[in-house]
């Protein structure tokens, strides 16, 4: 990655996220992840002061958000689960009076009822940016200031300076406002290519057909959007998820971030991903879709079982998206850069529930788990 689009993203920042000189932004992601580049340089550049915590402030929610009051921050940029579990350890009535901008980047934005809350209370700006590292920063939006005009799902916004995006269908074809497609990115942030790798750099940066520079590229993301076309976020992209954690359960094509959505919008989720698990996963015969929730502060496991969030999935998705398994759990393993670590998610069996305690549960569980495919099932 040349410096050129370093420059590029700096100039937009400067316009996206504004901030008088002495602004105090919080240095929170590792140094091995690309938004650090952001964060430093948008704070160094613009006569603002970085503000670093240490590593074991980082880990915890709670110190963190500590912190942040102490040093009177007023800018952060850090992934959605981060941002999440800050202000679900703040409480219901915890606030951070300086705070005016929160940038999310890295992951999609949930836009949990607790965030929301700690919006309405506090009144500062979110900020959600998208961008794989091959292109850094590619499109980004600012939530309305009016917390009741969100969404039910953040859109990831429109291209920034100098960059263009195309949502193409399997023959690189642009597809019609509404329709699901490939991100394609074009412009000042594309990246060389993979050092030493040159099959990889081949099928990922491929010519652009659509630009007017001989020789132009375009980075495949491997992402899947559409441009929305209805609502207050039209001609707003659209993120969907990857287009390889689209899955395909018993014949039915899913997008797990749309499950994710619905279950992060209920009051007493502070945040929820949804796997499939089973042999095979995506389109085998055992194949199940697990949610894995974490309560709000205040919220317990009860609040959030299987029995309660259920029924809030079926009267919002249809039948085939609704999770067979639910899994509480204190908070979600992270990778050293604030991210999901999807490896590191526990076994689903634990959120399957009692086992059976008659002759008639216990046969008919074993029914069910011999047709379902799986190796058991609560009654």
């Amino acid at each position: 990655m040349p410096h050129a689009p370093l420059v590029n993203l700096m100039a937009w920042h400067a316009e996206a996220v504004p901030g008088e000189p002495g602004t105090r932004t919080a240095q929170f992601t590792a140094l091995s992840f690309d938004v650090s580049a952001q964060e430093i340089l948008s704070t160094l550049l613009h006569g603002k002061c970085l503000v670093v915590p240490d590593d074991a402030v980082r880990r915890d929610p709670a110190a963190f958000a500590d912190w942040m009051r102490r040093h009177r921050v007023q800018e952060l940029y850090a992934p959605s689960l981060v941002v999440n579990a800050l202000f679900d350890a703040l409480g219901p009535d915890g606030e951070l009076p300086e705070l005016r901008h929160v940038a999310q980047a890295g992951e999609a934005l949930a836009l949990t009822g607790r965030l929301r809350d700690a919006h309405r209370r506090g009144g500062w700006r979110l900020h959600n940016h998208y961008g794989p590292t091959e292109t850094h920063v590619v499109t980004g939006t600012a939530l309305p200031e009016d917390t009741g005009r969100w969404p039910a799902s953040a859109t990831i916004g429109r291209p920034v300076l100098n960059t263009r995006v195309y949502v193409l269908d399997g023959a690189l074809r642009p597809v019609a406002p509404g329709v699901v497609g490939e991100l394609y990115i074009a412009g000042a942030g594309v990246a060389r290519g993979y050092l030493g790798r040159p099959g990889l750099s081949a099928s990922r940066f491929v010519a652009d057909p659509f630009g007017r520079v001989p020789g132009g590229r375009m980075y495949r993301t491997g992402d899947l959007v559409r441009w929305s076309d209805s609502g207050a976020s039209i001609g707003e992209l659209e993120y969907l998820g990857r287009a390889d954690f689209q899955v395909k359960v018993r014949g039915f094509r899913i997008e797990l971030g749309e499950i994710e959505s619905v279950l992060a919008g209920h009051p007493a989720v502070a945040g929820a991903v949804v796997v499939v698990h089973g042999e095979g996963a995506s389109g085998a015969a055992g194949a199940r879709l697990v949610a894995y929730v974490v309560p709000a502060d205040g919220a317990d496991g009860a609040e959030v079982s299987g029995d309660v969030l259920r029924p809030v999935v079926a009267a919002a998705l249809p039948e085939h998206m609704v999770p067979s398994v639910f899994v509480v759990l204190d908070r979600f393993p992270l990778t050293p850069n604030g991210k999901l670590d999807r490896s590191a998610l526990p076994e689903p069996e634990a959120g399957i529930g009692r086992g059976p305690v008659s002759v008639a549960e216990e046969v008919l569980c074993g029914l069910f788990a011999e047709v379902l495919g799986v190796e058991r099932v609560g009654p």
